[in-house]
């Protein structure tokens, strides 16, 4: 097959690429942002474009049989709330009407967890949604512009898939910074930490994707539907002590010593303030805190594994993979953060 990735310079994408280009499928990649060192294969096409621009998606689709959309506004810091809509709401409107010109009938959506936002636990797939977030929001209206796109019928196919927290080698978000901050002893413990923080390893979703997309050897045990959720977690879930210590174990360190939780409170608070003044995205403040040692993100993979998928990468595999690269080479390399603009990119 012939397959386009939007957002195929990101972190996510590398693994499409390298585990379909192993599979011997042809890769386009449109993107704003020109490919690194580990994200092109020898069988693809880069094409540098907007997802909200229509001419762009037109010729990123030429002769293309299925589309894997992970394009989006995602950060959860120094992006406005109106981006959000833009990229993820208008722009896979834009990538339907595109695929409708092109004739493609087939598209993988990335979603989100944070779709779920406050509604109450337990979060499966038919739980309600209340997104609490301008991401959340917007990814949720993102499902509803495929929603509608699949519904028209005619062999029309959306498989979204709703990911927690993903991290793996070459990521720099929230694993990277944990790992970076125990490694430099200056990661301290606030609470017991026995709040639930879900996760996903990269190599596991993207596989999970492959298998739910039939693109792989092995088949799923369901009749595919026109539109479908599937929410992805790596099972069984770890407590935030749970995931600081393992990180501490691959590092060679003694686990960090718990302190009472309103210490760390208190110890955030100047930062909130330097935070208001300056808009800097700091790594210590109270939301910062509250997120890390008493909010709790658990969220069910029921559904996936009920159609016989089964993680290649047990969850603490993924952590010693990710902190031995960063022991190797990724503590030098330094973190590149791509927001897209709030007006389109057009040709």
């Amino acid at each position: 097959m012939k397959i386009l990735i939007t957002g195929g310079s990101g972190f996510i994408a590398e693994y499409f690429h390298r585990d379909l280009s192993a599979l011997g499928h042809d890769l386009v990649t449109i993107d704003l942002i020109d490919p690194t060192p580990n994200t092109p294969s020898a069988n693809s096409t880069y094409i540098k474009g907007d997802i909200r621009d229509p001419k762009a998606l037109d010729k990123a689709m030429v002769g293309v049989d299925m589309v894997v959309n992970l394009a989006a506004a995602h950060h959860d810091f120094g992006i406005e709330h109106d981006t959000y809509y833009s990229v993820n709401e208008q722009g896979s409107q834009q990538v339907c009407d595109a695929m409708d010109r092109a004739g493609i009938k087939q598209v993988v959506y990335y979603s989100t967890v944070a779709t779920y936002g406050d509604a109450p636990p337990p979060h499966f797939e038919t739980s309600p949604t209340k997104p609490n977030s301008p991401y959340g929001g917007s990814k949720l209206k993102g499902e509803t512009v495929f929603n509608n796109w699949a519904n028209q019928g005619d062999g029309r196919s959306a498989l979204i898939i709703r990911p927690t927290v993903t991290f793996g080698v070459h990521n720099f978000a929230n694993m990277y910074s944990l790992i970076r901050q125990i490694d430099s002893g200056k990661y301290a413990r606030f609470g017991p930490g026995t709040n639930i923080k879900s996760l996903s390893y990269v190599e596991n979703i993207v596989d999970a994707t492959l298998f739910l997309a039939g693109l792989n050897e092995d088949k799923p045990n369901r009749d595919i539907e026109p539109f479908e959720i599937f929410n992805f977690i790596d099972k069984p879930d770890l407590t935030s002590t749970e995931i600081s210590d393992h990180v501490s174990k691959c590092l060679g360190k003694k686990p960090a010593l718990a302190l009472p939780y309103t210490i760390g409170m208190l110890l955030g608070f100047p930062f909130d303030i330097i935070i208001k003044l300056t808009g800097k995205n700091l790594p210590i403040s109270t939301s910062r805190v509250k997120k890390m040692f008493r909010s709790e993100t658990k969220f069910e993979a029921d559904k996936l594994l009920s159609v016989g998928y089964t993680p290649k990468v047990p969850l603490k595999d993924g952590i010693d993979r990710m902190t031995k690269w960063y022991m190797e080479s990724g503590k030098k390399e330094n973190a590149q953060w791509h927001q897209p603009p709030a007006d389109a990119v057009m040709s």
